[in-house]
């Protein structure tokens, strides 16, 4: 017997037509976030996102990123969120305490939710490496951050559609 696949072809998971996301960037490395959350808008526009679907919310650094996150996906007004910062590591601690907390609240964010929340946050040994990963002319993730963003929302909704039959 053979089943019908539960979960849309490729080319499809990353439609954005209809769909509502949230971006949560950190006011930190600026220069840095800020070349992702352009990246990552225009990608979510090139995928049909409607521009009044793009909700943007500021934060000071990635230490905050759990609660608003949370507060974000909880609302249920989103498809997925993305968090977008950047964490350069220097001569303290203070980089694993920052990096393991916003990696342990944004997964929370999302598994309590049930809403994608997408970690978006450079975590690098120095400025070099971020660069490598946000100018335009190279690999910027925040392109890659959009689209992992609109496919999880698609997988989300296809499964929730599977489990409620």
């Amino acid at each position: 017997m053979r089943h019908a696949p539960a979960f849309a072809a490729l080319e499809e998971v990353h439609a954005g037509v209809g769909r509502r996301v949230a971006i949560v960037f950190t006011r930190w490395n600026d220069e840095i976030v800020s070349e992702m959350r352009t990246a990552c808008i225009e990608t979510l526009l090139a995928q049909g996102v409607g521009g009044d679907d793009i909700k943007e919310v500021t934060i000071p650094g990635a230490f905050e990123f759990p609660l608003t996150c949370k507060l974000a996906a909880q609302s249920h007004k989103f498809d997925a969120v993305i968090a977008l910062g950047c964490v350069i590591r220097g001569d303290t601690p203070h980089f694993d305490y920052v990096a393991r907390e916003a990696a342990r609240g944004i997964t929370d964010a999302s598994v309590t939710s049930g809403v994608p929340v997408i970690f978006g946050v450079l975590t690098v040994n120095n400025e070099g490496q971020a660069w490598q990963r946000a100018a335009r002319d190279q690999d910027n993730k925040g392109a890659e951050f959009a689209l992992c963003a609109l496919e999880m929302a698609t997988v989300t909704e296809n499964l929730k559609r599977v489990k409620n039959g």
